[in-house]
């Protein structure tokens, strides 16, 4: 990052409860091989997923979708853990690949219980895409509750 870039706050696109990136059920997010970042453990109920920052949706599946700020930073939120095996089943796109949305914008409806129910896990990384893991800093503890829209974490 540039000394002219301001800290980015990353802001949670589900509701439910923080977890730490080491704990998810994947061994490429555990290890933030793509970046740090956080995971949010959904709320059991059909919902939509939101833009966790400003930008333009520069990647957009059913199951995860990239948002790149004005900055040139991406986030990249996945939307629980061997989704992509779904092929895009149960899975509603609300955006398109090229949209500028706002944070909290609306991009995907999902139901984190058919996931589950499915046998796989809801769990949803939000990533900082190549960052440094001493760039970025929790905003609430794992084990807090979040609503979509409130802040998760803080890219430095």
């Amino acid at each position: 990052m540039s000394d002219t870039q301001a800290a980015l706050v990353v802001f949670a696109p589900v509701p439910g409860r923080v977890v730490r990136m080491a704990d998810v059920p994947d061994p490429v997010f555990a290890a933030s091989l793509v970046g740090p970042g956080a995971a949010v453990d959904p709320i059991r109920s059909r919902h939509r997923a939101v833009a966790p920052v400003g930008g333009r949706i520069v990647k957009l599946h059913p199951h995860a979708f990239v948002v790149v700020t004005p900055d040139g930073r991406g986030v990249l939120v996945h939307l629980g853990i061997d989704t992509v095996q779904l092929k895009g089943e149960g899975f509603t796109l609300l955006a398109a690949e090229g949209d500028e949305v706002a944070t909290g914008a609306p991009v995907v409806e999902w139901d984190p219980a058919a996931v589950e129910a499915g046998g796989r896990s809801p769990l949803c990384p939000v990533v900082a895409l190549e960052g440094k893991a001493e760039s970025v800093t929790g905003l609430v503890e794992p084990g807090a509750v979040v609503h979509a829209r409130d802040p998760l974490f803080e890219w430095a």
